[in-house]
């Protein structure tokens, strides 16, 4: 008997130390040997970059680079009275990725148009080479995906939606959503998105009114909440009262992510105090979201975006097309999430953008408004006014070029593939930066880093020797599908305010581009506002 506890004994002994010896094995393929042999299949090919450190990977010295940076920034700013924000002849100063994202830039420089870094153990080959991106947006097959940090790491902010998934999946919800922001659908929502406007405008008027006919407003939070109004309105029947809680909940996850490491393993995992703030925050934003489901519901049968997604998670679930770990709530959560998100962030920091260029180029604003009074008159726009706004679209372009809301496109590798003569094995994350392709001065000219809108006169081809690195709202099959819509918006919204009011930057304005997910200005948009 003691011999057969003994023997059973050592057989579950021998088990536990071979499966600790296992773990320990698969973690150090993992996070050492796994990302050494990626960086070693670039390397091979003549691709370099900053030599990672373990487990963190370049973080460190991203750090580093970022500290010194704003350093010199501070210095400058007490040596300029403040006035660091301003380029040579009190401009604005436009080249502000060397700033936000001083890491890239230095690597650039160091180790050309394409290289190599690491996130944690997230390998990535950044790209700014011209005809490596022109491949990268021809590229139609599912092999090119989105990053799954998307939906690990920054997983309560996009989950599984349509602007996180890959694949098959990602394919399924493309084919429900799209065809919610086709051109003809568009045109119908243009009325709505101007109502919404005029009542924004209305309470500027009363400000302007009550101040004796000229008012500071920080334009950026009230342009928050227009475009949230118009998002839930166009989309999900509701207005921005009822969907208050689930924007402003997401505003603050978008925070707490955007401060976040990502790519550091098990990380996401730790409940230090983000952490716990993000899954706190994801909980109380499903609930609210589900919450208007059931009501809209009760409310109508009217057939709308949040119908079609409602029809289709329980098509999945009944035909089995959805993934394990994907429940028909959380496909709809998801998804509410991605839109909410790109519908009415990028949108409002676009917005903010313009009207902050605008104001900094009173001859622009000037010409601009010119065009809306000779096309609108007294009248609210309309789809067939809005294609005539030619003036108008080229701000837009120019302001789209200068400060993209989304600073990078990157596409993770589902399985190997060959780009521009490079072969990129499975697991690489593609990195491309839209700022320096945007503001390159050997493809739009020696004026790249000023507001030039006149470059877009004669449309793309005549803006760019290269019109494909042009991509603010994407490229190939991944293009924003709801860049028809947010264009239109752009327009609505930028046409109104030209029509009622003129403004230039208060003083208190400070130009100060910064990274939170998006592109946006650190400390508001105040502008002086008056009416026409």
């Amino acid at each position: 008997m003691e011999a057969e506890l003994l023997f059973a004994v050592k057989i579950l002994l021998s088990l536990v130390l071979s499966g600790f010896v296992g773990l320990v094995v698969s973690l150090f393929d993992a996070l050492f040997l796994k990302p050494k042999r990626l960086r070693s299949k670039l390397q091979s090919q003549g691709i370099s970059g900053p030599s990672p450190c373990f487990y963190f990977g370049n973080i460190p010295e991203m750090k580093n680079i970022k500290q010194q940076i704003r350093s010199k920034a501070t210095t400058a700013a007490k040596d300029h009275d403040h006035c660091h924000h301003l380029g040579q002849g009190g401009t604005l100063f436009h080249d502000w990725f060397t700033t936000v994202f001083p890491h890239i830039e230095q690597w650039q420089k160091e180790y050309g148009t394409i290289f190599t870094y690491s996130m944690g153990n997230i390998q990535i080959l950044c790209v700014s080479d011209p005809e490596m991106v022109k491949e990268v947006t021809l590229h139609t097959s599912l092999s090119l995906g989105k990053p799954s940090y998307l939906s690990k790491d920054r997983g309560p902010l996009l989950g599984n939606g349509i602007v996180s998934s890959s694949g098959p999946y990602w394919a399924h919800q493309r084919k429900i959503i799209a065809p919610e922001f086709y051109l003809d659908k568009v045109k119908d929502m243009v009325s709505l998105m101007a109502g919404s406007t005029a009542r924004m405008l209305e309470s500027w008027e009363r400000k302007v009114g009550n101040k004796g006919g000229c008012v500071e407003i920080r334009v950026d939070r009230d342009l928050r909440s227009l475009s949230a109004d118009i998002i839930a309105r166009a989309c999900f029947g509701s207005n921005y009262l009822q969907a208050e809680k689930a924007f402003l909940k997401l505003e603050d996850l978008q925070n707490i992510l955007s401060n976040g490491k990502i790519g550091v393993p098990g990380l996401r995992y730790m409940p230090t105090k983000p952490n716990r703030e993000a899954w706190q925050l994801d909980k109380q934003i499903n609930s609210v979201i589900l919450s208007m489901v059931r009501a809209r519901n009760q409310a109508t049968s009217e057939k709308d975006l949040l119908k079609s997604l409602q029809e289709a998670a329980k098509r999945y679930e009944d035909n089995g097309d959805l993934p394990s770990d994907i429940s028909c709530d959380k496909f709809i959560v998801d998804n509410c999430k991605n839109i909410y998100l790109a519908g009415y962030d990028t949108t409002a920091t676009a917005i903010s953008w313009c009207l902050v260029l605008l104001a900094a180029h009173p001859d622009w604003q000037a010409r601009t408004r010119m065009e809306v009074h000779d096309i609108c008159g007294d009248n609210l726009p309309d789809a067939d006014k809005l294609r005539s706004m030619k003036v108008l679209t080229m701000v837009i372009q120019e302001t789209l070029r200068l400060y993209p809301p989304v600073a990078d496109m990157v596409r993770e590798t589902m399985q190997d593939v060959s780009l521009n003569g490079i072969h990129i094995p499975k697991g690489i994350n593609l990195q491309i930066t839209r700022p320096t392709l945007h503001q390159d001065p050997n493809l739009w000219g020696p004026d790249a880093h000023q507001f030039n809108p006149e470059r877009f006169s004669e449309g793309l081809k005549g803006a760019c020797t290269s019109p494909h690195v042009y991509m603010p709202f994407g490229a190939g099959t991944r293009i924003c599908a709801g860049q028809h819509f947010a264009m239109a918006e752009l327009k609505v919204i930028l046409s109104q305010i030209l029509s009622r009011f003129s403004f230039t930057l208060s003083p208190s304005y400070r130009h100060s581009p910064v990274f939170r997910l998006v592109i946006k200005p650190e400390h508001g948009v105040h502008l002086h506002i008056w009416k026409v």
